[in-house]
């Protein structure tokens, strides 16, 4: 499915490639990277990082070989705009290895960065040639249909359905999200789209020349793709996305040029009376959206975002040039739990504060100060870029405030490629030539990197698929408990697994903390080598806690290990320690609770510890029973 050619046509665009073969492949590749990587739950998951990680990589060694072959004019290079994010990266690598206290979390969000930039890099080249050019967005364009009609199959057929059997959570019902697992996702995927094809069928929008009518479809049909998708982003019923959008179609006529500030104050007061018509229109129309909107006015606003929101802030304060580290949000959350609050926030839910919390000012200034550079080479070009491309990244940054957009992979790659394409168009490649020599060092020095960087993610997400496979199998186990001599030989394959995953990536914490889990668990099965079992969740939990010493479970984990072999003492300092850390986690109190309740003599204290516990986390069964228990005890 193409968008129209007036949006496609550029006069800056450089002439073909010297090797049309290896253009058509690298822009295969980039397609087919972004259908893989969205249609796999938007690559939430790591068994599907495996593979977009591999074409990401594989695509970018492909352009540095071009580099280093090429010749003339038109030989492939790496465009300068994507030099300015390379300083970024540089300081991120430093960051996981001398900063972050959860390193192998910091390696998965540097591997994120990492291959958005090498993305837009990619597409970038992509961009000099109009075939592979227009390949690549139309296949945004037909992915965006088809997350539509997914999402309309979940909203109006089947609201639990997801994609790769998964089943959506409750707190989602009513809401579509298509191919992936949030309908703010889903939202932000059409941001991009909606403004270009309104900008394709809105004569003048582009105020460039028209393009030759040779293969360009009508503006009706740019005007039905632009039905569709806003169709889709009503069915995700995202609040953000509405107003991120209502407010970068506002921006749009300010951004025209050759026009008089009084043209474009006009323009954009009327296209804002015409958004805000249509969201009135949806709100007394729609019960799901009026639904939505008077939530936000019962709660007085958001809830749960400003308490993810302070928690970043506070963090940045916490260590304000370097950040807490790569990655570390999540886990170093816990200092700023409020009591009550039982959700796990894996991102801070604004890309802005979280990039400040992990990387610091420092790190805020090197990726967001170098996007800024590059909107203000391509405002000063004497080209000008796609107009509706413009608006649609605009959007997407505006929606960036409320929501992880950037550590969703498909999202990141899809807005690297829109950027690229973007860029491109007002900042072209000149004709540049580098001695033979330069030439193949440099470009076999990069491409060796790019192999490299493949293999250090492959073995990461392979580790951590196997990882997350076994966990999830013994976590099935308590919501599905089996006869003995099938949980028996459930635990047995998962050891297994974790075995392997911890032999893959030496340095997946998490891993290791799963081996000390699973081998406690063994233990209610052969009673006999509790002791066993005990001396190796004790070194598995210790090797977890060597390489981070600030995640509770893995210090509950040591605890346990310990009670197993009956060093009573050793263990409390270990669940001390997890609860220092997690001082408002409600599980962690249950542990020191369960562990408290081995004395006699410590009741008091475990009825206490379980208080707390209750306190925090009202409806835990399992805590209540403790508690139950003890109480009969006395």
């Amino acid at each position: 499915m193409n968008l129209p050619e007036k949006i496609e046509a550029s006069p800056s665009i450089e002439s073909p490639h010297g090797s049309a073969g290896l253009a058509w492949m690298q822009a295969a590749l980039l397609a087919l990277n972004l259908a893989w990587t969205t249609l796999c739950l938007g690559g939430f998951l790591a068994e599907t990082m495996v593979v977009t990680s591999a074409l990401a990589f594989g695509g970018f060694a492909l352009l540095l070989a071009r580099c280093a072959l090429e010749k003339g004019g038109d030989a492939a290079r790496l465009h300068p705009a994507g030099w300015y994010f390379a300083p970024f990266l540089a300081y991120a690598l430093m960051n996981v290895f001398w900063v972050t206290p959860v390193r192998w979390l910091g390696w998965r969000d540097w591997l994120g960065w990492a291959q958005m930039i090498a993305t837009f890099w990619i597409a970038l080249d992509v961009a000099r040639a109009p075939g592979p050019r227009r390949f690549v967005l139309a296949t945004v364009a037909a992915l965006g249909v088809v997350l539509v009609a997914l999402a309309s199959y979940q909203r109006f057929f089947d609201p639990h359905w997801l994609m790769l059997g998964r089943v959506q959570a409750e707190q989602f019902m009513g809401r579509a999200s298509g191919a992936f697992g949030i309908p703010n996702s889903l939202a932000a995927f059409l941001l991009l789209l909606i403004p270009i094809a309104l900008a394709a069928g809105w004569p003048g929008a582009n105020q460039r020349a028209e393009a030759p009518a040779r293969g360009r479809p009508s503006a009706r049909g740019a005007a039905v793709l632009a039905g569709i998708f806003i169709f889709g982003l009503v069915l995700t019923v995202s609040r953000g996305a509405w107003i991120s959008l209502g407010l970068a179609l506002a921006i749009w006529p300010l951004l025209a040029r050759g026009r008089a500030w009084r043209w474009r104050g006009r323009r954009a007061g009327l296209t804002l009376a015409v958004v805000l018509g249509a969201g009135l229109a949806l709100y007394a129309t729609l019960p799901g959206v009026r639904e939505r909107f008077d939530l936000l006015a019962r709660e007085s606003g958001e809830r749960t975002r400003p308490i993810m929101w302070r928690a970043a802030w506070q963090l940045w304060r916490e260590a304000p040039a370097l950040g807490t580290g790569a990655g570390s949000y999540n886990v170093l959350f816990e200092r700023h739990r409020p009591e009550g609050y039982r959700d796990e926030p894996r991102w801070g839910h604004n890309d802005y504060l979280n990039t400040l919390s992990d990387y610091g000012a420092i790190g805020f200034a090197l990726f967001f100060g170098a996007g800024a550079a590059v909107m203000w080479r391509v405002a000063r070009s004497d080209k000008q870029p796609s107009c509706g491309i413009g608006v649609g990244l605009v959007a997407f940054a505006l929606s960036l405030s409320i929501d992880f957009h950037l550590k969703l992979p498909a999202l990141a790659l899809v807005a690297a490629s829109c950027a690229a394409r973007w860029v491109g168009d007002a900042w072209p490649l000149r004709p540049k030539r580098h001695a033979p020599i330069w030439r193949w060092a440099g470009g076999l020095a990069a491409l060796g990197m790019g192999f490299f960087l493949g293999a250090v993610a492959r073995a990461h997400y392979q580790a951590e698929t196997w990882r997350a496979e076994a966990r999830a199998s013994v976590d099935a186990l308590a919501a599905k408990p089996l006869a003995p001599a099938g949980e028996r030989a459930a635990l047995g394959v998962a050891q297994a697994t974790l075995q392997r995953a911890s032999a893959l990536d030496g340095g997946n914490a998490q891993a290791w903390a799963d081996v000390a889990y699973v081998d406690s668990l063994l233990a209610r099965h052969e009673p006999a080598r509790t002791p066993a079992l005990g001396r190796e969740a004790e070194a598995a939990a210790r090797r977890a806690i060597a390489l981070t010493r600030v995640v509770p479970e893995f210090w509950w984990r040591l605890g346990v290990a310990l009670d197993m072999q009956g060093r009573w003492v050793e263990a409390g300092a270990a669940f001390a320690t997890a609860t220092a850390l997690a001082p408002r986690l409600a599980l962690g109190w249950y542990y020191q609770a369960y562990h408290l309740s081995h004395q006699p003599l410590m009741r008091a204290q475990a009825l206490s510890a379980v208080a707390t516990c209750l306190r925090l986390d009202p409806d835990n069964r399992v805590a209540e029973l403790l508690r139950e228990q003890l109480a009969s005890n006395r």
